[in-house]
Parts: structure tokens; sequence; C-alpha cells
């Protein structure tokens, strides 16, 4: 079975007691290619090489919202420096991660779409995918993509919306990433939309460390639950994990152009 995770964080200290351990198991369940986010300017040279030291790990780079508040103009201008010297590199693959999030109600919004756009700009001008985070904001992120018009479009990160909003993502020229949450047997309304998803939408992740599916809830979660959460999903859309497997992986190759 050939997977591919396109939302990890392995560059962040969890991981630094048993990385190289993390990333044998991974690739031994089928894991070939993983995606590395960056989240703010200070881990983007830890996280390049990281990927540049290991096969199989791709780089994205962006300033996400959370971190609103450690981000400043310079960052901006360090971003666009960033993707300008990768440009054409093999392990750069997208920019992110980026995005809206208004379940912080801490976070200026003006400021998240200023930063969006701004991030929407770049991911157009260097033609690459934008890796996006949504969190409460479905409407605000579609209708700014309806003014942007991201030729490589990308990936929803964590995609808990509505059908609605799936098709909105989708007639945009995005995929729906899908991890962790949809393993939850309380999150009955997220399990429908997933159940329902056009095959061709789906990608893979797992957001390492984080949001860790149900069968190693409370722990540390890492690229090798991937298989796991496949067979999962696989399960609650009526097909096999290899089935899964194997068309989500298509669609992130042609997210990222790896053919």
């Amino acid at each position: 079975m050939r997977l591919i995770d396109t939302h990890t964080h392995l560059d962040f200290p969890d991981f630094d007691a048993d990385r190289d351990e993390v990333l044998a198991r991974s690739r031994a369940l089928g894991v070939q290619r993983m995606v590395v986010l960056g989240v703010y300017q200070a881990n983007w040279q830890r996280l390049w090489q990281l990927v540049e030291d290991n096969e199989g790990l791709y780089a994205a780079f962006g300033l996400h919202p959370v971190y609103l508040d450690e981000h400043s103009p310079q960052h901006l201008l360090e971003l666009r420096d960033w993707l300008g010297k990768l440009a054409g590199q093999r392990k750069l693959c997208a920019v992110g991660e980026f995005g809206l999030d208004y379940y912080l109600e801490h976070l200026d919004r003006q400021r998240q779409q200023a930063l969006f756009e701004a991030q929407l700009q770049l991911a157009a001008d260097f033609e690459l995918p934008a890796l996006l985070h949504v969190r409460r904001a479905h409407a605000a992120t579609i209708a700014t993509l309806k003014r942007f018009r991201l030729p490589r479009g990308g990936v929803i990160h964590a995609f808990a919306g509505s059908h609605e909003e799936a098709r909105e993502y989708i007639k945009l020229g995005f995929r729906l990433g899908l991890g962790g949450a949809a393993t939850w047997p309380q999150a009955n309304r997220l399990r429908k939309v997933v159940a329902a998803l056009p095959l061709d939408a789906i990608v893979l992740e797992t957001d390492a460390p984080d949001m860790a599916p149900a069968m190693y809830a409370n722990q540390r979660n890492s690229p090798e639950y991937l298989a796991e959460i496949c067979a999962e999903l696989a399960a609650l859309r009526g097909m096999t994990a290899e089935e899964l497997a194997a068309a989500s992986s298509r669609n992130a190759d042609k997210v990222f152009g790896w053919y």
C-alpha cells in the first residue's frame, strides 16, 4: 500500500528523541512521502534541513494564523525570499501552513485576513499549491479564494466543513485533507460528510504530532498511524483501504506535481 501524508510537523521538538525511528516505521508501513509544513519564520531553516536530509520528505513554508502575534511584516518579505531562493527545487512543494482561524477569538481577524491574502498572492506568484488552515472560517476563506483563483489550488487541511462547503472548495481546485478527526465515533456529522465526498477530492494526512486518531487517543500523533487512519476512513466509505490509499495518493501526486 502506497500512502502520502500531506500534512505533518515532523520538525517539531515532539519528534527530537526518535525522529529517525518514526520515519523508518512510517516507511515500513507504506508512507512513501510526507509533507512537512512551516508555521513561523523561526522553523523554516530547521524544516528545510530536515527535508534535505531525508528522502521522501517535502517542505512547505508559511505563516500560520495561530502564531499571528509572532509574525512581523519582515517575515512576509523573508517568505518571498525563501520561495524565490528555492523555486524549482524538487523538495519545495507548497506554500503553507496558512489561513484563517476564527475559533481562537483573541486573533485579530483583519490582521489574519491581510496575512492570508499576502500568502495567497505568493502561492499565485510562485505557482505553488496552498495548504490552508481553516477553522470556523469557511465562508470567509471561500469568498477570498474566489477572488484569488489560484492556478494550482491546494489542500484544505483537516477539513471539517459541510457538503456545500466541500463542493465550493472542489470547484476552486482544492482537495480536502482528512485525518484523525473522522476516526472518532462521536464525530457523526463529519463522518457523514467524509462518507459522501468525491473520491478524487480526498488526500490523507495526520497533522502529527497533533490530532491523534481515536485508536491512539491522548498520544502523540505520527505518520506511522496513516495506514490505520486510511483503513478507518475507507470502512466509513464502504471501500478497501488499498483503494482509498491508491486514490488519495494519486490525488496528492496531482496537487504537488509528483508524476
